[in-house]
């Protein structure tokens, strides 16, 4: 089994380092080393940084890849327009077991990442900056940089600036969790779409973006758009982090120019010379397969070209030894474990889904393949973030790369290989989480409370919906378009008013109590109970 990466793995360099620059030296760069190795920065004004981003193509590095001009030009205009300060967040929330770049960058050069969103503030006029980290190791570190630079977030100075810890999970990464959890909620997704650029920390317009895509910024704004691109190809300049995992001799993190053969990254981390397969863009991401593995470069072009994805620049080939559904089957396990509980395509559909990869690895042949299938399809485009989505990719995916494996184990008697685990998982699904200076551990998650809705009574009044959206959505014709849903835990006091508000009477609460003792701060109804106690909550 493959054990979790480390916070810090080995850090390679094909051609010359930008955002590595002095790696070699030392092991982190504290602010003197910092402006020895990549000299001062000058401010730049809002429309002049634009302008950089754009002759630079820099695009977001979390996984979306939207353009930064865009996102600096809406916060720009929603603040002048609305006449309030904007907010500067950093996203170094790196969740996936398969993916370090950003906490080495944060670990590492964490100035450099500072440079790049001070530089924006000081554009846009904001006087808040947020970094949301979820490691010891990464808050560590950029609570040094904040104490280096003297920054600190007491009222009166010119930028508050602090860092927001939360849970490791998958997703607390979405740009939604990080400003609920910064404006005091818990760190999921609010159950609806926002607009950070528009409505973000505090109601504020606010310039959310990935850490590294900040570090790129300051490198841009020390050497200008020209030398800029000169590394790497000439509709995607510069250089990329990946991080080199899964059937590999050495896990590693590289920085290498765009258009670089991806066979050669996959050569300086040890991978087998035939890989059977190659995870691309982390585990929202998508396969290629051998031979394809021979066409592709590293850039998000010509990755989309060969039906893989840059994404958060995770890699991760496997073996012809290990059986590739085998090996899915397990990321689609812990990433319906990943799920916020906060509504049906989620919390039901994922763990679904996952229970159809397993269905066609145990012999449910052709009818197992089409339920995986109309799963898979069902989720998409209706969660209340981007985890069903990205999750769903993954199957398809699986599902249009493996398909001489797929065949035997649909028509035949399977592959006949074993499992071999090597693609990082966390164990037991996620990282312990202590959450000094974030939202309190035992507030995030489902709790042991499910509701249930009775169709016999429900008459679709919909104010299940309203009270509690984080589980209930309602189907076009009006009614609840889930039977039953775990209660997030955060969500139980509305729980509890919504079963009471029922005019129909056709919610209930009831407490699982599977393999733990049963929690004492709900009412909760137990077989044998009548409905009065469950409408009254006496």
């Amino acid at each position: 089994m493959n054990e979790a990466l480390p916070d810090v793995p080995e850090v390679r360099v094909v051609g010359l380092p930008q955002l590595t620059s002095g790696f070699d030296l030392v092991e982190r760069l504290d602010l003197p080393m910092h402006l020895k190795v990549h000299g001062p920065l000058e401010p730049m004004g809002g429309e002049q940084l634009a302008q950089l981003s754009e002759r630079i193509s820099l695009k977001g590095r979390g996984g979306a890849g939207f353009p930064f001009h865009k996102k600096l030009r809406s916060v720009a205009e929603a603040a002048i327009k609305r006449g309030v300060r904007p907010v500067v967040v950093v996203n170094g929330s790196e969740d996936e077991p398969a993916c370090r770049k950003d906490t080495v960058m944060i670990n590492r050069a964490p100035h450099l990442i500072l440079d790049g969103a001070l530089l924006v503030a000081e554009a846009l006029g904001a006087r808040t900056l947020v970094v949301g980290v979820t490691r010891e190791s990464t808050q560590r570190s950029m609570e040094a940089a904040l104490a280096e630079r003297g920054l600190t977030n007491r009222r009166g100075a010119t930028i508050r600036a602090r860092v927001q810890r939360n849970p490791v999970r998958m997703v607390t990464g979405a740009a939604a969790s990080l400003v609920r959890s910064i404006d005091g909620g818990p760190a999921i997704p609010p159950g609806r779409k926002t607009s950070a650029s528009q409505n973000g920390v505090g109601g504020a317009p606010t310039l959310l973006s990935n850490a590294e895509t900040f570090a790129q910024l300051a490198i841009g704004a020390r050497i200008g758009a020209e030398r800029y691109g000169n590394t790497g190809l000439y509709d995607e300049p510069g250089t990329v982090m990946l991080t080199v995992s899964g059937a590999v001799a050495r896990p590693m993190v590289i920085e290498a120019p765009t258009g670089v053969p991806l066979r050669y990254i996959l050569q300086l981390a040890g991978a087998p010379p035939v890989p059977q397969g190659v995870l691309t863009g982390g585990y929202h991401g998508k396969w290629i397969d051998a031979a394809t593995v021979n066409e592709a470069v590293v850039s998000r072009n010509s990755l989309d070209a060969v039906g893989g994805a840059l994404g958060a620049g995770a890699i991760m080939p496997i073996s012809m030894s290990t059986c590739p559904l085998g090996e899915s089957l397990r990321v689609a396990q812990w990433l319906a474990e990943e799920s916020a509980g906060q509504c049906g395509p989620c919390y039901l559909g994922l763990p679904a889904a996952a229970r159809g990869m397993e269905d066609i690895l145990n012999g449910g042949g052709p009818a197992a393949l089409e339920a995986l299938k109309q799963v898979a399809n069902s989720v998409k485009r209706r969660g209340a973030c981007s985890h069903p989505d990205g999750s769903a990719m993954f199957l398809e995916s699986t599902i249009k790369a493996f398909t001489d494996d797929l065949a035997a184990h649909v028509l035949g008697n399977g592959c006949g290989r074993p499992v071999e685990g090597v693609l990082p998982l966390f164990e037991g699904g996620q990282l312990p989480t202590g959450i000094p200076g974030g939202q309190a551990e035992q507030d995030q998650g489902p709790s042991r409370q499910k509701i249930f809705v009775d169709w016999t009574l429900c008459r679709g009044h919909g104010l299940c919906a309203d009270i509690l959206p984080e589980v209930f959505e309602l189907g076009a014709d009006g009614f609840p378009t889930v039977a039953q849903a775990q209660v997030p835990r955060y969500a139980e006091a509305k729980a509890l008013r919504a079963v009471r508000r029922c005019p129909a009477l056709a919610l209930r609460l009831e407490e699982d109590t599977r393999g733990a003792a049963p929690r004492q701060n709900l009412p909760a109804v137990r077989e044998g109970r009548g409905r009065r106690a469950l409408g009254s909550g006496r």
